[in-house]
């Protein structure tokens, strides 16, 4: 009998979680209220260093207002990575900005400050840098780049729960961060996204933004959205935010594993600066990038993901032409692995031995 697939992502979902719908069903209050209160107070503990904190209903929605919070509008110019999933850019077209793709540094994958600094223009209103597959971006230069400039920073911290950089958490950095609880996240509220915010009035702002502009009901002070939490999703994710500190631990072990073992393909770096959260353990495969993941799923049963394979500014929805060397290499090589915290030991041997198997057969 041949062993289980082990996929390349898997949600931790539990009794814990049930019970707390249950619990929210049973109430009879559905929409936003006492749960998302709470959620939303606890992120502000466990992942912001206290910052308020401001429940919406997907990682996309907590960018887009983002940014509207940060009064960026048509006719704004933000510099953006090109590496990264298609959310990033969409939003900074959604308030009718143009996104300005740039590259990204080889080691890390995130955005590259030096090729940050060189897009800036009149017409730049903000810096959006993705703490991409859970590794921070070099924030002290993209904090120095944004002084010089007077930029605000919108940091997409989709993937990034509990990152650090010098110690200090990602989504604190910057005017407003923008996390994400899709379900392959390092924590999920079945779908979701938070906003964190550097000031009072900014989170008033955006509480109106995804209220249809209104504190009080009824009494609608600005045009707004309806991209409120539910809390059936606020109580799933008060039950995972318990958890998802000793997943980050259980990662960082397998990753840990897997850099130690593997030995025909380079494991990912950390940066000094950095604490990682290992959202994907990612290597590079020059050759035959799609034959090498075919061969790891159907002759040894192991799932994995290349993130992302088109970039951002070549996809349909922007066609732009740029020469953009380091984005153009990562996304014609990058090859995710299972890194997530239901992997057992044996699960892990699996995988190195797959990966050596393949590499060694020259898929």
């Amino acid at each position: 009998m041949s062993p289980a697939f082990i996929p390349a992502a898997r949600p931790m979902i539990g009794d814990d979680e049930r019970r707390a719908v249950d619990a929210v069903l049973a109430s009879g209050r559905l929409a936003q209220g006492p749960e998302v209160a709470a959620f939303e107070s606890e992120v502000s503990a466990a992942l912001s260093d206290g910052r308020p904190s401001v429940a919406v209903n997907s990682g996309t929605s907590a960018l887009h207002l983002g940014l509207l919070a940060c009064g960026i509008g048509e006719g704004d110019e933000v510099i953006v990575p090109s590496f990264t999933f298609a959310a990033t850019a969409n939003a900074v077209r959604l308030v009718g900005a143009t996104p300005v793709f740039v590259d990204i540094e080889p080691q890390h994958y995130c955005i590259d400050p030096s090729s940050v600094e060189t897009a800036v223009t009149p017409r730049t209103r903000a810096i959006m840098p993705v703490h991409l597959y859970g590794h921070p971006a070099d924030m002290t230069a993209l904090t120095s780049i944004a002084g010089r400039h007077d930029l605000a920073i919108v940091e997409d911290a989709a993937q990034a729960h509990g990152a650090t950089w010098n110690s200090r958490r990602v989504g604190t950095f910057g005017d407003v961060g923008a996390f994400s609880f899709y379900p392959t996240k390092n924590m999920t509220a079945g779908e979701g996204g938070m906003i964190t915010v550097s000031h009072a009035d900014g989170e008033r702002h955006l509480r109106l933004l995804r209220n249809q502009g209104m504190e009080t009901r009824y009494a609608n002070e600005i045009v707004g959205f309806n991209v409120r939490m539910t809390e059936l999703h606020a109580a799933i994710g008060r039950v995972q935010l318990q958890k998802v500190h000793g997943w980050t631990t259980k990662r960082r072990a397998n990753a840990a594993f897997l850099a130690s073992e593997l030995r025909s393909v380079e494991a990912p770096k950390t940066a000094a600066e950095a604490e990682h959260v290992w959202h994907q353990f990612t290597v590079r495969i020059p050759d035959d990038r799609e034959g090498f993941a075919a061969a790891l799923a159907h002759e040894h049963g192991i799932g994995s993901g290349a993130y992302y394979p088109t970039p951002v500014h070549r996809l349909p929805s922007f066609a732009l032409s740029l020469d953009l060397p380091h984005t153009e290499a990562a996304a014609a090589e990058v090859l995710s692995l299972p890194v997530h915290p239901s992997l057992s030991r044996d699960d892990l041997e699996r995988i190195v031995t797959a990966v050596e198997h393949v590499a060694e057969a020259g898929r």
